[in-house]
C-alpha cells in the first residue's frame, strides 16, 4: 500500500534525503556556500513548511501539494532532449537567446556557460560557481532571506542548479534572453532551482522566464531568483506561466535596485494547479523606480496567489503596482500587496492597484493592499476591487448586434488589456495578446510546444470592435 503523504512525512523524507545525499547536493559549493547550505537546512528543520496559521500563507493551503510522494533528481538526466524540437518558438521579429532548464537541470549539448560577444555571460549557475566563484559569492543569497519561510530555506539547502546571467557594466543586451523551465517526466517531481541574475552599472537587460509543463503529470517546483540591478541599470522582466492543473509552483523573486536603476516586471499567469508568485523589491538607492504588473486568469479548481513587497529604503523613489485577475468556476485568486516607506525615504511616490472580476458565485477572490508609511513627504495610494462584469457596458456591446458570449469576452479582454499593454516588447506583447484571447475563449490549455505562438499555431485572434467605447 502506498504511503499517504502529508507535510510531516514529506519533511521527514527531505531531511533523510539531505543527510544521505549531502555530498552530492553540494558537489560544487565554495566554502561560503556550503556553510550557507547547512545553515539553511537547520532553519528548515526548525520551521518546516509554511501553513495557513501563518498570516502570509493564510489563503494558500499546501495540504494537497504535500499529499504526494515526489521524486528528487540529484543529478541531470543522461538522456537529454533536443531543445529545438520541444521548444519551437516562432514569434515574428522576436529573436531570443534561449537557455533552458529540463526537469531542474541546465540543458545544453556542449557548453554549460557561454559568453556572448558583448561580454554577457549566460548558462548554468552550477557551472558559474566553478568558473566565476568570486562573482557568484558576492551576490549569492545576499537578497533572499532563509528566515522568511521554510520553502526559502529548503531551496537554499537543496538547490543544485539554475540559471546564471551576468551583464557587465555599460552593456545593453539588444536580444532578449529567454529562460525556459521545462517539466516532462513520467514520475512526480519535486524541483528546486536557484537563479542568479547580475546586471552591472548602466547596463540593460530584457529577459523572459517561461514555466511550462508538457504532460499532465503532477509536479512541485520551488524556485528562488535573485536579481541585482546596479546603479543606472534597466531591467525588463517578463514571467509567463502555463502549467497543467496538477502542478504546483512556488516562485519567489528578490529584486535589489541601486541608485537610479529601473525595474519593470510583468507576470502573466494563464494556467496552473497552484501558483504562488512572491516579488520582494527593495529600492536601496535614491531615484530608483519599480513597476510591478501582473495578470492572472484562473478557472476550474485553480489557485493563484500574487504577493508583492516593495521596500522604499531610500528617498526619491517611485513604485507602481497594477494587478488584474479573472476568476471563473471554483477558482481562487489572492493578491497581497505591501508597500513599506521607511522614515528617511522622503519624496516617495508609490501606488498600488488590484482589480478582479469574479465570474461565478463559487469563485473566490482575496485582496489585501497595504501601506506602511513612516515618512511624511510622500504620495502614496492603494485600491482594490472585486466585482462582476459591467451590465451597462455589456448592454452597449449587445446593442451593436454582438451575442452575449462574445460581448462578455470583449469585456474581459478590455479588462485584461491594460496590463498586456504594459509589455514594452512589441512582438511579445502581440503574442501575449493572442494568448490571452485564446485563454478567455477556453482554447488554451498546456501546449505541446510552449506557451508562446508556435510554428504549428498560425491562427490570429481579432476582436473587431472599438474597445475605447467599453
Amino acid at each position: 500500500m502506498e504511503t499517504k503523504y502529508n507535510d510531516i512525512l514529506f519533511k521527514e523524507k527531505l531531511v533523510s534525503l539531505f543527510n544521505e545525499h549531502r555530498r552530492k547536493i553540494g558537489f560544487n559549493d565554495t566554502g561560503q556556500m556550503s556553510a550557507l547550505r547547512d545553515n539553511a537546512f537547520e532553519t528548515f528543520e526548525k520551521t518546516g513548511f509554511p501553513h495557513t496559521k501563518i498570516e502570509d500563507w493564510r489563503n494558500t493551503n499546501l495540504k494537497n501539494v504535500f499529499a504526494h510522494n515526489y521524486n528528487v533528481l540529484f543529478e541531470a538526466q543522461a538522456d537529454k532532449p533536443d531543445i529545438e524540437k520541444i521548444f519551437q518558438c516562432n514569434i515574428h521579429n522576436f529573436d531570443t537567446h534561449i537557455i533552458a532548464l529540463y526537469n531542474g537541470w541546465y540543458l545544453s549539448e556542449d557548453k554549460h556557460l557561454i559568453t556572448l560577444p558583448n561580454g554577457t555571460i549566460i548558462g548554468s549557475l552550477a557551472q558559474a560557481v566553478k568558473e566565476y566563484p568570486e562573482l557568484v559569492e558576492k551576490h549569492y543569497n545576499k537578497y533572499a532571506d532563509i528566515n522568511e519561510n521554510g520553502l526559502i530555506a529548503l531551496n537554499t539547502a537543496f538547490a543544485q542548479d539554475g540559471i546564471f546571467i551576468y551583464v557587465p557594466d555599460g552593456v545593453e543586451t539588444y536580444k532578449t534572453i529567454q529562460i525556459v523551465n521545462i517539466l516532462d517526466r513520467d514520475d512526480k517531481l519535486f524541483i528546486q532551482n536557484k537563479n542568479l541574475i547580475i546586471v552591472g552599472k548602466n547596463a540593460k537587460l530584457t529577459f523572459l522566464h517561461c514555466d511550462d509543463s508538457y504532460n499532465y503529470n503532477r509536479s512541485f517546483t520551488n524556485t528562488v531568483t535573485e536579481v541585482f540591478i546596479d546603479e543606472g541599470a534597466v531591467v525588463d522582466h517578463y514571467k509567463l506561466q502555463n502549467l497543467n492543473d496538477s502542478s504546483a509552483l512556488i516562485n519567489t523573486t528578490y529584486f535589489h535596485l541601486e541608485k537610479e536603476s529601473k525595474l519593470t516586471s510583468n507576470a502573466i499567469t494563464l494556467n496552473g494547479g497552484l501558483i504562488r508568485n512572491k516579488s520582494n523589491v527593495i529600492l536601496a538607492g535614491k531615484k530608483g523606480k519599480a513597476n510591478i504588473y501582473g495578470l492572472y486568469l484562473v478557472d476550474k479548481e485553480q489557485h493563484i496567489d500574487n504577493r508583492v513587497f516593495v521596500d522604499h529604503a531610500e528617498s526619491d523613489c517611485d513604485s507602481d503596482e497594477l494587478f488584474k485577475g479573472i476568476a471563473d468556476d471554483n477558482a481562487t485568486a489572492v493578491f497581497n500587496g505591501h508597500i513599506l516607506v521607511r522614515k528617511d525615504s522622503q519624496k516617495t511616490n508609490a501606488s498600488q492597484t488590484n482589480r478582479n472580476i469574479q465570474l461565478t458565485d463559487k469563485a473566490t477572490v482575496f485582496s489585501k493592499p497595504f501601506l506602511e508609511i513612516y515618512a511624511d513627504d510622500v504620495k502614496c495610494s492603494h485600491g482594490a476591487t472585486v466585482g462582476q462584469l459591467d451590465e451597462e457596458a455589456l448592454f452597449y456591446i449587445k446593442s451593436r448586434g454582438i451575442g452575449e458570449y462574445d460581448a462578455k469576452l470583449l469585456l474581459l479582454y478590455a479588462f485584461a488589456a491594460k496590463v498586456i499593454n504594459k509589455i514594452s516588447v512589441e512582438a511579445l506583447r502581440e503574442n501575449i495578446d493572442d494568448l490571452v484571447k485564446k485563454r478567455l475563449r477556453g482554447e488554451l490549455a498546456i501546449c505541446d510546444m510552449c506557451v508562446l505562438q508556435c510554428k504549428t499555431q498560425e491562427k490570429t485572434y481579432e476582436f473587431e470592435i472599438d474597445l475605447s467605447k467599453i
